[in-house]
Order: C-alpha cells, then structure tokens, then sequence
C-alpha cells in the first residue's frame, strides 16, 4: 500500500496545480499565459516541474483585491437586505402570471377533453362525429 502513496501525492499535486490555474482568472496569473500554464502542469506534471513551477511563479499570491475576487468575498462586501419570498411583490407577481397561465391551459385541456368525450358518445350512438 505504502508503494502507491509517492504515486498519490504526485497524482494529487498535479491535479490541484492544474486546477488551480484554471479557476485563476487571468489578471492573477504571472509570467506566462493562462494557456501556456496549463500546458506547462499537463506536459510536466509527471515529474513534478509543471506543477510546482505553477504554484511558485505562476499564480500571485498575497493579499485579494478589495473587491472580493470570489462571489463569497464580493457578497461580504455587498449586504443587501434579504426578503423572503412572502414580501417580495416581483416574486407574489409572478407567482400570479403563472397561475393565469395554468388556468388558462387548464381550461384548454378540459374543452379538449369535453370535445372528445362528445365525439365518442357520438361514435356509441352510431352518429357521425364529423357532422360538427
């Protein structure tokens, strides 16, 4: 078992190097271009120089931008009031489009369903159905 874990190691590093890079945005990556890191970490990720390369020199490391630069960040930095669903007249509104819209097929599907209901009641009698 221990003869796997050099294996595992150089496996997880690479695939964490390789990710890494494609989740950075362009701006934070040094050196190289984004897709030239990315061939770097495949091509030499056997041997641990694509990898490492990447996490040394490839990617800046230090403070964030102030901005946030993942959506937790950005949401931390730009509290909104939250409104649940009940008073909030946009999502009330909506819900009102929508039953209209029900309704209305609703009603569609049950003409359809009389008119064919006619038709065989009509086919029973032994009347023609195409005399409508």
């Amino acid at each position: 078992m221990l003869r796997y874990l050099p294996f595992l190691l150089v496996l997880a590093l690479w695939i964490y190097a390789f990710i890494d890079c494609l989740n950075t945005p362009e701006e934070e990556v040094r050196g190289l271009p984004k897709v030239v890191w990315v061939l770097v970490i495949l091509l030499f990720g056997e041997v641990l120089v694509g990898p490492i390369a990447w996490l040394v020199a490839g990617k800046q490391r230090g403070p964030r931008p102030p901005g946030g630069s993942t959506p937790s960040e950005w949401h931390r930095g730009h509290r909104t009031e939250w409104v649940a669903p009940d008073d909030n007249p946009e999502f009330l509104k909506s819900l009102k489009e929508e039953n209209k819209k029900d309704e209305s097929l609703l009603k569609e599907w049950e003409a359809d369903l009389r008119r064919r209901e006619d038709e065989l009641r009509r086919k029973e009698r032994g009347e023609d159905p195409a005399a409508d």
